[in-house]
């Protein structure tokens, strides 16, 4: 249980040390990952469902050769891909998002900085240390934010692009 405490406090100090921004990192941060765990959920559990749903109506078909066999066929890998591409743009956005806050972290702590230096003359080197932390901690922090989630995004785009191509392997149409 102390431990926990310990690290409960060490994490507290770290946030504190990054100013406001940082909270804010962190928010986005949870935010995209959680879009993340929902979209490898959907592969891994729902995604099976829909492409079943989708191979059993097109088999039901009697005819699937003709112009508006195409179009419905095509309607049909549509709307999966429409489940599959879901909060993909959203994930994207916030890794994009995740740097320009490391940046406003920058710029609050430098502003820190320089009202320390309005204000002591440059004589207090503890305030502006603190300055320059709170400056470097939320840049570091959108960084690493912004590449875990530039590797998830690779990943689930990949993931997405086979899963749509296999859908349109699976409605032959052949009959």
């Amino acid at each position: 249980m102390h431990a926990l405490i310990d690290a409960w406090a060490a994490v507290n100090a770290f946030m504190a040390s990054g100013g406001p921004v940082l909270f804010l990192i962190a928010g986005l941060t949870f935010f995209m990952w959680t879009l993340i765990f929902e979209r490898v959920f959907y592969f891994n559990k729902a995604l099976k469902s829909d492409v079943q749903g989708a191979v059993d109506q097109w088999e039901e078909r009697s005819e699937r050769k003709s112009w508006a066999s195409h179009q419905i066929r095509y309607a049909m890998i549509s709307r999966v891909s429409e489940k599959i591409q879901d909060n993909m743009d959203m994930i994207q956005a916030c890794v994009a998002l995740a740097p320009l806050f490391g940046l406003l972290g920058t710029v609050w702590g430098m502003i820190n900085v320089f009202d320390v230096l309005a204000i002591t003359g440059g004589g207090d080197a503890k305030q502006m240390a603190s300055g320059v932390s709170m400056a470097t901690i939320p840049t570091m922090a959108g960084m690493v934010a912004a590449l875990s989630g530039v590797f998830a995004n690779t990943y689930l785009a990949r993931k997405a692009e086979r899963e749509t191509q296999l859908l349109e392997d699976h409605l032959t149409m052949d009959h």
